[in-house]
C-alpha cells in the first residue's frame, strides 16, 4: 500500500511538474516541450516510455515535433541478471535451460526496457535468440496503468474541458497496445500470420518462432544475421532493395490484407543475396478486402486526379461518414491533388496525400480508429525508407504501372473474388427472387403499404445541445432555489449566526448559490453562446 501511494504521489508530482512546464513554455518557448515531454517520461519508468511510444503512433493527436520526440523514446537500464533471464526460460518451459538449448549466452545481446535478448544454440545446431521479459513487469505496468487512470479522472474533474478530448479512452487504447508489447504470445502470433504471407514471397524473408517456445515471458526464434538496411543507403544494391520492398508491401496491403505497421529502418535488414528481411512483430496492421478494394481506388484515383474517386475510396475506408457535403469535399480533395500535381515526381507522397484527405473537416477532437492510423503510418514510414534506398524513385509511376495488378490483387482477395464474373452475376440473379419476395411480404403485412426506414444521421450534435441545454436549466432552477432559500434563511434569527446577524445556513445557502453560478457562467463562456 505504501509503495502505491509513493508511486501515485510520483506520477501525480511529475504531471504537475508537466503542467506548469507548459504553462511556462508554451508562449516563450514551444520549441523546448516536446524534448520535456520526453524527458518526464523517461524518469517515470518503463510503463510511461512504452506509453509515450504508443502515443507517438496517434498521428492525428499530436503535432510533428511531439511525435518525432516520442518515437525516439528509450530507457536506458541495465541487462538483468544471468540468474532471473535462465529462471524466466525454466518458469516458461519447465525445463532446465541446459536441457531446451546446446548453448545458452548468459551476456545479453541487447536489453531494452521490456526484454533482453540472449544468443543461444538449439540441439540440432540451429542459432536462435531468446527473448525475456524483465521480471515483475506485467505487475509494475498494471499498477501504473490502474494509478494513471485515477490520476486522468481527478485532472477531468480539476479542469471539465478536458473530457472533451475523450483522455480515459486514450489511456484504455494505450494501455491495450502495452499490454500487448510485454506479451510474448502476442508477438509469436503476429510473427506466424505474417510469416503465411511473407513465406510466398521470394524477395523478403523473416525469422519464425521456433515452436512450441513461446509464452508470455518467454519466446525462442531464429537469429537473423542481416545487415540493417541503413548500410545500402547510396550503395549499387539499394534501388533492387527498394522494388523489393515496395512489391513486399503492395502484396501486403492489397493481397494478404496483413501487413507490418513498424517498417523503420531499425527493422528492416537485408542479406547478401539481395532479400530483405523484417524483424520485430510487436504491431501488425489489417485490411478487410473491402478495405483493401478502398485503398486500391485511392491510389489509382489520386494517380488520375479523380477527385471524386478519392472521395469515394475515403468514404468507403471510414475516414468520412457516407452523409458528407460532397461539394466541399472534392473541392478540398481537388486543391490537395492540385498542389501535389505540382511537385517534381519524385516527391509525391501517396501516404502524404491519403493523409491530408483524412482530414478534410476535422476539427480539435479529430481521431481516426487505430486500423486506419497503422496504415497511414506504415504508407509514411515505407515511402521515407524507399526514397531513402532510391531518392529518383516515381513512387506513383510505380503503382500507377502496377494499378491493374494492384486491382485484379484486391478483387481476388475478397469472398468470392477468384470466382469468373458470370458464377457471380448469376449468384446475385438467384438472389433477386429471394428479394422480391420478402419486399412482397413486408408490403402485405402493412396492408398494401411497404414499410421504409429512414436513418437520419447528423442528430447527434442537436442531442448533445439539448442535453447540455436541460443540464444548464436544471443547474439554473437549483441556483434560483439556493438563493431563495438564502433569502428566507436571513429573514429569520434561528441558530447560530455570523457577521453579527446573519444565519449560517443562509451563508451557506448563498455560498453553493454562488459557486453554482460561477460554474454556470464558465460553462456558458466556454462554449461561446449565450
Amino acid at each position: 500500500m505504501a509503495g502505491t501511494v509513493r508511486r501515485g504521489g510520483q506520477i501525480a508530482w511529475a504531471g504537475l511538474k508537466l503542467g506548469v512546464a507548459v504553462l511556462r513554455l508554451r508562449r516563450r518557448a514551444p520549441e523546448r516541450l516536446p524534448a520535456y515531454v520526453s524527458a518526464t517520461l523517461v524518469g517515470l519508468g518503463t510503463t510511461f516510455v512504452k506509453l509515450g511510444q504508443g502515443l507517438s503512433l496517434r498521428w492525428d493527436l499530436l503535432p510533428v515535433p511531439y511525435r518525432e520526440a516520442l518515437s525516439r523514446l528509450h530507457s536506458d537500464v541495465p541487462a538483468f541478471p544471468a540468474e532471473q533471464a535462465r529462471r524466466s526460460v525454466e518458469q516458461a518451459f519447465g525445463a532446465p535451460v541446459d536441457a531446451l538449448f546446446a548453448s545458452f549466452d548468459d551476456r545479453a545481446l541487447a536489453a531494452a526496457s521490456v526484454a533482453q535478448i540472449h544468443p543461444a544454440r538449439m540441439h540440432d545446431g540451429r542459432d536462435v535468440v531468446v527473448k525475456i521479459t524483465r521480471p515483475g513487469i506485467h505487475a509494475q505496468v498494471q499498477a501504473d496503468l490502474r494509478l494513471l487512470r485515477r490520476t486522468v479522472r481527478v485532472a477531468q474533474w480539476l479542469w471539465p474541458p478536458l473530457t472533451r478530448h475523450r483522455p480515459l479512452e486514450l489511456v484504455d487504447e494505450l494501455g491495450a497496445f502495452l499490454r500487448d508489447e510485454i506479451d510474448m504470445r502476442h508477438e509469436a502470433q503476429n510473427m506466424r500470420r505474417m510469416a503465411r504471407v511473407l513465406d510466398a514471397l521470394p524477395g523478403i524473408t523473416q525469422p519464425h518462432v521456433v515452436e512450441p517456445y513461446a509464452a508470455r515471458d518467454v519466446m525462442v526464434q531464429d537469429r537473423s544475421h542481416g545487415t540493417r538496411l541503413e548500410a545500402a543507403y547510396g550503395t549499387a544494391a539499394a534501388p533492387a532493395l527498394a522494388r523489393e520492398l515496395l512489391d513486399a508491401y503492395v502484396h501486403q496491403l492489397f493481397g494478404a490484407g496483413v501487413f507490418h505497421a513498424d517498417p523503420h529502418p531499425g527493422n528492416l535488414f537485408f542479406f547478401d543475396d539481395g532479400r530483405l528481411c523484417l524483424h520485430d512483430f510487436g504491431s501488425i496492421g489489417v485490411l478487410d478486402p473491402a478495405s483493401r478494394l478502398a485503398l486500391g481506388g485511392m491510389v489509382e484515383a489520386i494517380a488520375a486526379d479523380d477527385a471524386e474517386g478519392v472521395l469515394d475510396a475515403a468514404i468507403a475506408l471510414g475516414f468520412f461518414p457516407p452523409q458528407v457535403e460532397r461539394r466541399s469535399h472534392v473541392r478540398e480533395i481537388h486543391l490537395i491533388l492540385a498542389e501535389m500535381a505540382s511537385r517534381p515526381l519524385a516527391e509525391w507522397s501517396i501516404a502524404e496525400a491519403i493523409w491530408r484527405v483524412a482530414r478534410i473537416g476535422q476539427g480539435a477532437g479529430f481521431r481516426l480508429p487505430s486500423h486506419l492510423l497503422a496504415l497511414i503510418r506504415t504508407l509514411f514510414l515505407v515511402e521515407n525508407t524507399l526514397r531513402a534506398l532510391d531518392p529518383d524513385l516515381d513512387l506513383m509511376g510505380s503503382l500507377s504501372a502496377q494499378a491493374s495488378d494492384i486491382a485484379d490483387i484486391a478483387d481476388a482477395s475478397r469472398p468470392g473474388g477468384n470466382r469468373p464474373l458470370a458464377m457471380r452475376l448469376a449468384r446475385t440473379a438467384r438472389q433477386l427472387p429471394q428479394i422480391a419476395t420478402d419486399l412482397l411480404r413486408q408490403a402485405q403485412l402493412s396492408d398494401g403499404r411497404p414499410a421504409l426506414s429512414v436513418h437520419h444521421h447528423g442528430l447527434a450534435p442537436t442531442h448533445e445541445a439539448l442535453a447540455r441545454t436541460g443540464n444548464r436549466l436544471a443547474l439554473a432552477l437549483v441556483t434560483l432555489g439556493l438563493y431563495v432559500s438564502g433569502a428566507l434563511l436571513s429573514l429569520h434569527s434561528d441558530g447560530p449566526q455570523v457577521f453579527g446577524h446573519l444565519p449560517v445556513m443562509a451563508v451557506l445557502a448563498f455560498t453553493a448559490a454562488g459557486l453554482l453560478s460561477l460554474r454556470l457562467v464558465m460553462a456558458i463562456a466556454r462554449s461561446g453562446h449565450l
